[in-house]
């Protein structure tokens, strides 16, 4: 059975919702801050990061990675959306919106998140969080666009790419980045949240 380690409401969410989709047997354990840094995870994974996957004796970190293994072992779920079961193309759009998530827009959260162990200073901080956010609005514009003229971004039906933005979006939320000068992210927001296995995945983290 697959065991995944995460830590509520953050990017494991990403994977954790794409098990819920495959309806493979899994496990899915919280961990804290502090346990993702002793020796016993550490051992599983250097970086001392989640999501982890463990698939018996074998383990796997990366969010990027995870999701794709999922979608090998059961492609007939639709883990990339439908059409990506068959359209080379439709895959490499989903892999496209992947890509830019955790190369682009993952990471610039990570001033703001971690602010506190980059600068000391009050004023410093805040001029970080601020410049930090600003980028954050401009990388959404691309995202909005893609929007205007379809509900999902690599297609007509949600596939995990959507996800990915998703759980970005939710972070934006936590963080007060004002978004609302895009006027698609909020109706795409409710519609991947409306999606009973995404429900199912926040409930389990306690983010419902």
């Amino acid at each position: 059975m697959l065991k995944l380690f995460y830590l509520p409401g953050s990017c494991s969410l990403i994977s954790h919702i794409a098990l819920e989709w495959s309806g493979l047997d899994y496990s899915a354990e919280e961990v804290q801050h502090d346990t993702i840094k002793n020796t016993e995870y550490l051992a599983l994974n250097p970086q001392g990061q989640v999501p982890l996957l463990v698939d018996g004796k074998w383990v796997l970190a990366e969010n990027f990675a995870i999701i794709d293994y999922i979608n090998d072992l059961v492609p007939e779920k639709a883990i990339f959306g439908t059409k990506a079961i068959t359209d080379v193309h439709a895959r490499a759009k989903v892999r496209q919106w992947l890509a830019f998530a955790n190369s682009n827009l993952h990471p610039a959260f990570l001033p703001i998140f971690k602010v506190a162990t980059l600068v000391d200073d009050k004023e410093a901080q805040a001029s970080l969080i601020k410049n930090a956010s600003m980028k954050i609005v401009k990388l959404f514009a691309s995202v909005d666009h893609a929007l205007k003229e379809q509900n999902y971004l690599a297609g007509t039906d949600l596939s995990i790419a959507d996800v990915y933005i998703y759980v970005m979006l939710r972070w934006t939320e936590i963080c007060k980045i004002d978004l609302s000068e895009y006027a698609n992210l909020q109706p795409f927001y409710h519609r991947v949240e409306a999606d009973q296995r995404v429900k199912t995945a926040l409930k389990s983290e306690g983010l419902a």
